[in-house]
């Protein structure tokens, strides 16, 4: 092995040992989060209802009925996830926290109440994003796991690609038939370069998610360059009807005015913040659940006057490469075999601590069996040399 290569086999064991174990909690996690939907949609039949031929009922009411019974509780998000799925809104209350209270979007009856603590999902997510520590300290821990994970990827082609032309059919394979350690060696090495162009991209998404600085680098890079401060533009209210008059009639507003403006949307965001006042956004998803291609749109809070709308079409590569994110974090951005690509992906990245940690217990016990047969053949020899005065 030339000295370069010792070098790139020195760091390349040693960022393993530093992130070996949170790289595994994250890409299992991962991996189990990727057909959360599916899983859910199949288990909770409170995800889905019957499609009714009559409008959803107004976000106010959906409000209002979810806050019943919440003294001092806000809602600042409302959903409506699609024509055969519930309508849903976010509650903050005191004295429980955060709740997701699920309703009939054409009844406005309540079908499922939960804290996010208590689904499983939602769980295991926490412990993708930060280990289920405090938010500020886990999302430090991971995102630096997963850039020395990017190393290591890339430091673990360096070291597998074959020299001669002739190696290079075998090292594309798995020798199944071989010794235990041979095959868990192979699983190591081909699967890991296998899965290294998707677990780079995931890694960068999931990054992008994280951190400020990766959204803007990858807003900069996919816009070359070029600024676009109308999208940086925060809108404000400019009505001086500020604590005058009842709000409460606005919201519905706004949202017949997006549904109006994005009439093949499916699904729906009102975020409409009670502790800043001023405007009311919402955001017209074109299909359920996915989040790559939306319009978006903010009013005045007090008088339902649209202060800026950006279609999806009109955005910048930059934002659309950022809204696209977690869809193809997930893989859902090619569908069902985006889902089973990014599946096998994580299991994969999953797998390679765990490998690669067998491989260096196994030539640490070579290392230390053949230190022990030398001195052994040195006592030995010792033994039969011929005494000397």
């Amino acid at each position: 092995m030339t000295r370069f290569k010792k070098t790139i086999l020195f760091i390349h064991r040693w960022l393993g040992f530093i992130s070996g174990l949170v790289v595994f909690i994250v890409s299992i996690t991962g991996c189990i989060f990727c057909f959360q939907d599916e899983i859910q949609d199949a288990v909770h039949s409170y995800r889905k209802v019957e499609v009714q031929n009559k409008p959803y009922i107004a976000p106010s009411i959906l409000k209002a009925e979810a806050l019943k019974g919440y003294k001092g509780a806000t809602a600042s998000y409302i959903y409506y996830y699609g024509v055969d799925r519930p309508a849903g809104v976010l509650v903050s209350d005191p004295k429980k926290g955060l709740l997701y209270v699920y309703m009939n979007p054409y009844t406005g009856k309540i079908t499922h109440t939960e804290s996010p603590t208590t689904n499983f999902f939602i769980i295991v997510e926490y412990i993708h994003l930060y280990l289920l520590l405090p938010a500020n300290i886990g999302t430090l821990v991971v995102g630096i796991s997963v850039i020395i994970f990017v190393v290591l990827m890339i430091t673990g082609i360096v070291l597998w690609w074959p020299k001669r032309k002739s190696d290079r059919k075998r090292s594309f394979t798995i020798k199944w038939n071989g010794r235990w350690r041979r095959v868990n060696y192979d699983l190591h090495n081909v699967l890991g370069f296998y899965a290294t162009s998707v677990a780079i991209i995931l890694a960068i998404t999931g990054l992008s998610i994280a951190f400020d600085w990766m959204r803007e680098g990858i807003y900069a890079t996919a816009n070359l360059g070029k600024a676009h401060p109308e999208e940086k533009v925060v809108f404000k209210s400019d009505s001086l009807l500020n604590g005058k008059i009842d709000t409460t009639q606005v919201i519905n507003k706004t949202f017949l005015a997006a549904k109006a403006a994005s009439p093949k949307a499916e699904m729906f965001l009102i975020y409409d913040d009670a502790a800043k006042a001023g405007a009311i956004g919402v955001t017209a998803y074109a299909q359920a659940l996915h989040y790559y291609e939306s319009d978006s749109y903010t009013f005045d809070k007090y008088t339902g006057k649209l202060l800026n709308r950006t279609a999806h079409k009109q955005k910048s590569v930059g934002m659309k490469m950022n809204e696209m994110n977690y869809d193809i974090h997930v893989g859902q951005i090619l569908g069902l075999p985006g889902k089973i690509i990014a599946f096998l992906a994580s299991l994969i990245c999953a797998s390679l601590p765990i490998t690669g940690f067998i491989i260096w217990l196994g030539k640490r016990k070579k290392s230390k069996s053949k230190k022990v047969k030398t001195a052994v053949h040195r006592r030995t020899v010792r033994q039969h040399l011929p005494a000397t005065k």
